[in-house]
C-alpha cells in the first residue's frame, strides 16, 4: 500500500492532466469550456481515482457534460498513465461534485438569518426596559440601603 503522501501527488497530477486535457485535448462538444475538475481522490492502494467535476449550466448540459466524461474515460486515462508513469494506470470514475448544492444551501440558510435578524431588529427598535435600565447595584448603594433597613427596623 502506498503512503498518503504519494497517493495525493498522484491526485493532484490526475487532476492536472485531465483538467488540460479536457481544455486543449478533446474535442467533444459535449465538454466544452463549462466543466471544472474540483478535485481527485486516490485509493491508498493507487488502484481507483475519483475525479469530481462541476458544470457550469443547466441539468441538461450536467447530464451532456457526464455522458462525455464517461465517453473520454479511456483518452484521460491514456493521458493519465504517459504522465504517471506508474506501473499500473489508475481507473477513472467521474462524480459530478455537490459543492454547489451545497453553497445554495448554505447561502439560503444565511439569507433566513438575515431576515430573521431583520425582523428582531425591527420589532426592538421601540422597546424599552422592562425594570431599570441599569439592574445593577453599585457599590455605594450596599451602605444606603442597609441604613435604610436599619432604621426602618427602629
Amino acid at each position: 500500500m502506498a503512503d498518503n503522501a504519494r497517493a495525493k501527488k498522484l491526485a493532484d497530477l490526475i487532476r492536472e492532466v485531465v483538467a488540460q486535457k479536457l481544455q486543449r485535448g478533446i474535442k467533444d462538444p459535449r465538454l466544452g469550456t463549462h466543466v471544472t475538475i474540483t478535485d481527485t481522490r486516490v485509493t491508498g492502494d493507487l488502484r481507483e481515482a475519483t475525479v469530481f467535476y462541476t458544470v457550469y449550466g443547466d441539468d441538461e448540459e450536467r447530464a451532456s457534460a457526464a455522458a462525455g466524461l464517461e465517453s473520454a474515460k479511456g483518452i484521460l486515462r491514456s493521458a493519465v498513465g504517459a504522465a504517471a508513469g506508474t506501473k499500473f494506470t489508475p481507473t477513472l470514475a467521474f462524480v459530478p461534485d455537490a459543492l454547489p448544492e451545497n453553497a445554495k444551501t448554505i447561502e439560503d440558510l444565511l439569507d433566513k438569518a438575515r431576515a430573521s435578524d431583520a425582523q428582531v431588529r425591527e420589532v426592538s427598535s421601540g422597546a424599552q426596559y422592562a425594570g431599570e435600565a441599569d439592574p445593577y447595584r453599585k457599590p455605594g448603594e450596599d451602605a444606603d440601603e442597609a441604613d435604610d433597613e436599619g432604621r426602618a427596623a427602629e
